[in-house]
C-alpha cells in the first residue's frame, strides 16, 4: 500500500461517489469514462482496498469506500473554504479566536465567560461545540485556541494541556410560573412531586446534583434529561419542569425565560475552566480570557 496520497485521484473518486457513477462523473469532469475509471483504480491500489462494488447497472460504495468518502468530504469542504479564508485574512485586520465549548457547559454562562474578549473591536470569533474529549483532541492539534469547560483537563502525559480556573457559581433551583408555588412548598421534598429537568452526565455538575439528592433524602420526579443546557432551559421555560442552574444566570433566566429562582442548591457549584496548550497560551485573547475570574 502506497502511503503517499494522490489528491487528484481522491478528487476523481469523490466526484464519482457524489455523482453516483463513472459516466456522470466523467460528464462533470469533462473527461472520458475510461480515464476516470483508471484514476479511481489507482486510488484503490494506493489505499489497498476496493472503494466501489457493482450494484445493478451502476456502482455502490463498499465499506472502505464509505470511510474514504467521509474523509474526502472533510478534505474538499476545507478546500472550498480556502479562498474565503485567505481572502478574509488578507483584507481584514481581524483577530481570530477559535473556542471549543464543552457540551456540558451552560450556554448562558459561555457569554459571561467570553465577555473579556468581546471588547476586541476586530474579533473574529469561531465557536465549536462538542464532546469534551473530542475538543481536547482538537486543542492538542492546535485546531482550537482554547476550550471552555465545566471541568479541568484530565491528567494525560501524551497531551500537554493546562487548565485555568475561571471561577465558580452556586447552583439554585428555578421554576416556571405554573410550578413556582408547588415547588416552594416543603422544598426540597417538593421535588418528589413537581416535574424535574436535569442535565445528563455530560455535565460534571450532574454527579454533584445526584449526591445532593441523596443527602437530602429526595427521589426527584425526573421527566427530562438534556445534554444541551440551552434545550434544558427552553423546556423549563415552556413549563415542563423545574430545573437547577447557576445563580450567575439568575437575572437572565428571569428576564429572558420567565424562570424564577425559588431555592438554593446548598453545597452544589458549577465550575468554569479555560483549557489551553503551552503553545497557544500566549494568544492575546486567551490571555485576556484568563485574566478575570467569574464568581456569582
Amino acid at each position: 500500500m502506497n502511503q503517499d496520497l494522490n489528491y487528484k485521484h481522491l478528487y476523481y473518486f469523490w466526484v464519482t461517489a457524489k455523482e453516483g457513477g463513472m459516466s456522470h462523473a466523467a460528464t462533470r469532469l469533462g473527461m472520458a469514462v475510461q480515464t476516470v475509471s483508471a484514476q479511481v483504480r489507482l486510488l484503490e491500489q494506493s489505499l489497498g482496498a476496493a472503494l466501489f462494488k457493482p450494484s445493478g447497472r451502476g456502482l455502490a460504495l463498499t465499506e472502505a469506500g464509505q470511510a474514504a468518502l467521509q474523509v474526502a468530504e472533510q478534505i474538499f469542504h476545507l478546500g472550498e473554504q480556502l479562498h474565503t479564508v485567505v481572502h478574509d485574512a488578507s483584507t481584514q485586520a481581524s483577530v481570530r479566536l477559535a473556542v471549543g465549548i464543552s457540551d456540558g457547559l451552560s450556554k448562558l454562562a459561555v457569554r459571561e465567560l467570553l465577555g473579556p474578549v468581546m471588547e476586541e473591536p476586530h474579533l473574529r470569533l469561531l465557536c465549536h461545540e462538542g464532546e469534551f474529549d473530542d475538543l481536547l483532541a482538537d486543542l492538542a492539534l492546535h485546531r482550537l485556541d482554547v476550550v471552555l469547560s465545566d471541568r479541568p483537563a484530565p491528567a494525560n502525559p501524551n497531551l500537554k494541556l493546562y487548565s485555568h480556573a475561571l471561577g465558580h457559581s452556586p447552583m439554585g433551583w428555578y421554576a416556571p410560573e405554573a410550578l413556582l408555588e408547588q415547588a416552594r412548598q416543603k422544598f426540597p421534598h417538593s421535588l418528589h412531586e413537581v416535574p424535574v429537568l436535569l442535565p445528563t452526565a455530560h455535565a460534571s455538575v450532574r454527579l454533584r446534583l445526584d449526591q445532593w439528592f441523596e443527602q437530602q433524602g429526595v427521589v426527584p420526579r425526573i421527566v427530562g434529561e438534556f445534554e444541551d443546557s440551552a434545550l434544558l432551559t427552553t423546556f423549563g421555560s415552556s413549563g415542563m419542569g423545574v430545573l437547577p442552574a447557576s445563580e450567575l444566570m439568575r437575572e437572565k433566566l428571569s428576564q429572558g425565560y420567565g424562570l424564577t429562582w425559588f431555592a438554593p442548591c446548598e453545597g452544589v457549584q458549577e465550575h468554569f475552566f479555560a483549557i489551553g496548550t503551552a503553545r497557544k497560551v500566549q494568544h492575546p485573547l486567551v490571555q485576556r480570557l484568563l485574566s478575570p475570574h467569574v464568581d456569582a
